[in-house]
């Protein structure tokens, strides 16, 4: 012992309890405690904070099954001394069974790291990132990359990189960590001359701005100390800020300022390379009057939506502005141009986030509607009518304007989008024609679509009559643990000489040509029958979830036919679910609601598919009997990057938590999605970032191999 005493590394040795037995002059030295104030205390004492809690769980799980990955090796840790500091050591750990009962006892090296090593990792990191800057990795990776290696310097931190944008504003580039609110509040701020002559002059000044006027709100969401740091552009203009936040409630050195300045010269390159992209990506792919997509763009974009997987379908709508020579005529092509602009500008105000704009030439306008019907395309049109009537004011002339518009939806009017394009002009022009100022839908009535509807419904019925359809089914998982919550069925068509028909496109026949409800009938049934099939091969899937059109609910031999599948294959009724559509919500009637009272009564459960999309009243949602509400894939899409999405999914999962009802969210194929998600509260995830939708005997080969585990399910203990 006297030689471990000596020793000039630390030396922590712990008894079978975990209770510190021996601390040596170089463990006080590194962590300021006196061998007298931590001899006896379970060792989690010199663990930092946040990791305290969880720490006798890793020990246990090491003495028990001898799995680690700890004793042995070498590895670089930070930890927190009692002055509140923060030290970079190198631990080494190795056990030993003592006493005549073998008890293990635990004995750790700590080897203090210099602030030397802390240059030296920053030079790593600068290397990596300028690396990743002369690849082809994206400027919005290459910036999460500066900040996650930045928080491995301080634990419980999180770091934040700023751009200054042209109108003074702040836009965060990277910063995954941060709550929401201090973002929105931050990037709601507008620096003043004041402000940027302040960095330029002492690039520290930056603290007082993302911090000293935003303590408060910082504290309240579990931040309490924060070093920034300016950064400043060749031509000495301030072009962004690099901010490290830290959780610690009490006061730290101020060393994590060192790491921050030294971040801060490639924090410059990253930020550079990030404007001059943006500069090549505006003069390639957007208009320069207006900021929408060109044409060429437009066209990459349904390219990339037509090639996604999943039954998909949007609405083109090629918007036409009237009598716009008659404006170029009379103000001139300076005006028009102003014209054009203000037009632009109303019509984006018009459009969701997810939208996609294009002027594709001098007076014509692209919209794109992901997830839309015809139905919700000549909704939104009125809008833009009604809109369009309040005049806009251009070189003191008040101007009224209208569109002729044509509407075209995928995939019933075109495989490609030139075609989707071509189509929706060729409506255009007939309203043009017909009337200024309308609208018209592609034809859907002429000779060669009725004949392809009577092909594709003779062979539906064949098909169903002979079972050539089959289902797929996708997992859903819960979002906690990683467990299986249980799949949606999804009908597929592969017909021996058609080939693979879009579900969209047969549906949509099965609905126009009576056989809709003979599907659902054959989906409840060969979901149950699966599900069985399953149980007796040792496959344990919990729930499956069915899709119904809205005639079903007006059938009342519904219920008694689920009832009698239950008993046929031995199935507990909360083994099976029942997805509706928000036609089904809408509907109000007393034989409609009856109906799904009565599922709900044999212990069925009821989703509301695709909530949101539609016209759902949540007057109505508290009326309804539902166990499930599901999110739509459309809210998800640009979930990471669109604050409007966020409140809407933010809201849905709220609303549907109060209401005890499941939230299932769809179209989940990102981590970064995930993480949100699960930091959302949402119950059960859905899509390709876990598994497609597949057979039945793919899903069981799925089933038996080891799961996609995210952080968080880790965290929970899931296996």
């Amino acid at each position: 012992m006297d030689m471990l005493e000596q020793a000039r590394d630390g030396v922590v040795i712990i008894d079978d309890r975990n209770c510190i037995v021996f601390f040596n002059s170089a463990a006080e030295e590194l962590w300021g405690y006196t061998a007298a104030e931590v001899m006896g205390r379970n060792v989690k004492c010199l663990v930092p904070m946040p990791y305290r809690t969880d720490h006798d769980d890793y020990i246990a799980h090491n003495r028990e099954t001898g799995i680690n990955r700890i004793v042995g090796t070498s590895r670089e840790i930070t930890f927190e001394s009692k002055s509140g500091d923060y030290v970079s050591a190198e631990m080494s750990i190795s056990t030993a069974l003592i006493g005549p009962d073998k008890k293990q006892y635990y004995m750790a090296f700590m080897k203090g790291v210099t602030e030397e090593s802390h240059r030296k990792k920053l030079l790593d990191l600068q290397n990596t990132v300028f690396r990743s800057l002369s690849g082809d990795m994206l400027i919005q990776d290459v910036a999460d990359l500066v900040c996650n290696g930045v928080e491995e310097f301080v634990p419980n931190s999180v770091a934040v990189l700023m751009l200054v944008t042209p109108e003074h504003h702040l836009q965060v580039l990277s910063g995954a960590g941060m709550p929401r609110r201090f973002v929105s509040a931050l990037e709601a701020m507008t620096l003043t001359e004041a402000d940027l002559t302040a960095l330029a002059n002492d690039l520290d000044e930056a603290s007082s701005i993302v911090w000293e006027s935003y303590r408060s709100v910082g504290i309240s969401l579990g931040l309490h100390d924060c070093w920034a740091s300016a950064i400043k552009a060749p031509n000495g203009k301030i072009s962004g800020i690099l901010a490290l936040y830290s959780r610690n409630q009490h006061k730290v050195a101020d060393w994590p300022k060192k790491i921050v300045s030294g971040a801060v010269p490639f924090c410059g390159v990253v930020i550079e390379q990030y404007e001059a992209r943006q500069h090549i990506s505006q003069l390639a792919n957007f208009d320069p009057l207006t900021g929408f997509l060109n044409r060429s763009s437009l066209h990459k974009v349904l390219k990339t939506m037509i090639s996604q997987p999943g039954d998909n379908r949007f609405a083109v709508l090629l918007l036409d502005l009237d009598r716009f020579r008659d404006i170029n005529d009379a103000l001139g092509h300076i005006q028009g141009d102003t014209f054009l602009k203000a037009i632009a500008e109303r019509l984006k105000t018009l459009c969701r986030s997810n939208y996609i704009l294009s002027r594709s030439g001098g007076d014509d306008f692209v919209v794109v509607i992901p997830n839309a019907t015809p139905e919700i395309a000549v909704d939104f049109i009125k809008t833009v009518t009604d809109a369009m009537q309040r005049p806009l004011e251009v070189a003191g002339n008040h101007l009224s304007a209208s569109f002729s518009t044509g509407i075209a939806t995928f995939p019933e009017n075109g495989p490609d989008g030139e075609s989707l394009i071509s189509h929706a002009e060729v409506a255009m022009r007939q309203a043009k024609k017909e009337a200024r100022g309308s609208y018209r839908l592609v034809s859907t009535i002429d000779t060669k679509e009725a004949q392809e509807r009577l092909v594709l419904g003779s062979a539906l019925r064949d098909s169903l009559s002979k079972g050539l359809l089959n289902l797929h089914y996708q997992p859903q998982i819960e979002a906690r643990t990683g467990e299986i919550y249980g799949v949606e069925a999804l009908s597929r068509w592969n017909h021996p000489t058609l080939g693979n028909i879009f579900p969209s496109r047969f549906i949509a026949v099965a609905e126009e040509t009576g056989q809709i409800e003979a599907i659902g009938r054959w989906s409840l049934e060969e979901s149950c029958r699966q599900i069985t099939q399953w149980e007796r091969d040792g496959v344990h899937i919990p729930v499956v979830s069915v899709n119904l059109s809205a005639g079903h609910f007006h059938n009342r031999s519904l219920v008694p036919m689920i009832a009698d599948l239950l008993r046929k294959y031995g199935l507990a009724p909360e083994r099976l679910t029942v997805e509706i559509t928000e036609s089904v919500m809408m509907d109000e009637s007393d034989e409609t609601m009856n109906v799904l009272s009565a599922i709900r009564e044999l212990g069925v459960g009821l989703s509301m598919d695709d909530f949101g999309t539609g016209f759902s009243s949540l007057s109505r949602l508290t009326r309804l009997p539902l166990t499930e509400i599901k999110i739509d894939r459309s809210f998800i899409m640009n979930l990471e990057h669109d604050a409007n999405a966020q409140a809407v999914t933010t809201a849905v999962i709220g609303i549907g938590n109060r209401l005890g009802m499941t939230v299932v969210t769809e179209g989940v194929e990102t981590e970064a999605q995930y993480d949100l998600l699960e930091r959302l509260h949402c119950d059960v995830l859905q899509g390709y970032l876990f598994a497609k939708p597949m057979s039945a005997a793919d899903l069981e080969t799925w089933y038996r191999k080891p799961r996609k585990l995210m952080p968080a399910m880790k965290k929970d203990g899931a296996q």
